[in-house]
């Protein structure tokens, strides 16, 4: 892997883990455009550090409220949203492994993204804060971020949509949704850490390992500001239509055999 492909990498990591898109389905498509369908568990976990880090930097006056106060509602709403997802990526683990290696669904995948984010945007938003948010409205959030397990599903746009049902205004529900990828992120390195235990580590370089996860953390802090502001005056349907777009053109590239 050169770190030309490394930087791109990074930046389809950073961008698409935040903007609504599936970043898991954006890195399948461009592993798969470089030939790097083997570039491997040690990279996408380099990649996800540098998500994780950029949503640490734009959250760290929350870590600091969650460390001083462990057992504080923000802490605990945390907790309630991630649940579900830890229980279906238990449960079903192995089967989302190898739907994930396959890539058959993932062009479905796009256009179930889609549908969730233009049936969000056109149901009659509320105006709750996160002062309001309560533990009924974490776990209804957290059980649509379970269906993201599927690779081409969005983790952003399906969290942002359920805040929306729970009539959260736009920038509260990117703003918990993010909030929210910061356990499930953490966690996820974590498995994949102990996947590399006991398993083989393919070789990349150092550099482009660097630059894979600086790429990816600086356009992961870029995604993350722009999101928020962006939803307090824009509508989700530009990334609908986008995701639709790409799910479409999948479908057509592996029924072509090209993909």
């Amino acid at each position: 892997m050169s770190k030309f492909e490394a930087f791109i990498l990074g930046i389809i990591q950073g961008l698409t883990e935040f903007l609504p898109i599936s970043s898991t389905g954006h890195l399948y498509l461009g592993r798969h455009l470089f030939g790097l369908d083997e570039a491997g568990l040690f990279l996408d976990t380099m990649l996800h550090i540098g998500t994780l880090l950029a949503v640490l930097v734009v959250y760290k006056n929350e870590l600091v409220q969650i460390i001083k106060n462990p057992f504080g509602k923000l802490s605990i709403l945390l907790i309630v949203g991630t649940i579900p997802a830890v229980l279906v990526g238990f449960l079903f683990s192995n089967l989302f492994e190898s739907i994930s290696k396959t890539g058959v669904t993932i062009g479905w995948e796009f256009i179930f993204t889609g549908f969730i984010l233009w049936m969000a945007d056109h149901f009659k938003h509320g105006a709750k804060k996160m002062d309001n948010l309560t533990y009924k409205d974490a776990l209804f959030i957290g059980s649509f971020q379970a269906a993201a397990i599927f690779p081409a599903v969005s983790r952003s746009g399906l969290t942002i949509a359920a805040g929306l049902f729970r009539k959260l205004d736009r920038e509260t529900a990117a703003y918990f949704s993010f909030l929210l990828s910061i356990p499930v992120i953490a966690g996820g390195i974590i498995l994949q850490f102990k996947e590399m235990a006991v398993g083989q580590i393919e070789f990349i370089s150092f550099t482009s390992l660097f630059v894979a996860t600086l790429s990816s953390a600086i356009f992961g802090y870029i995604a993350v500001v722009w999101m928020i502001n962006f939803l307090k005056r824009k509508s989700l349907k530009i990334f609908a239509i986008y995701v639709w777009t790409v799910g479409i053109l999948v479908l057509i590239l592996q029924m072509t055999h090209v993909f």
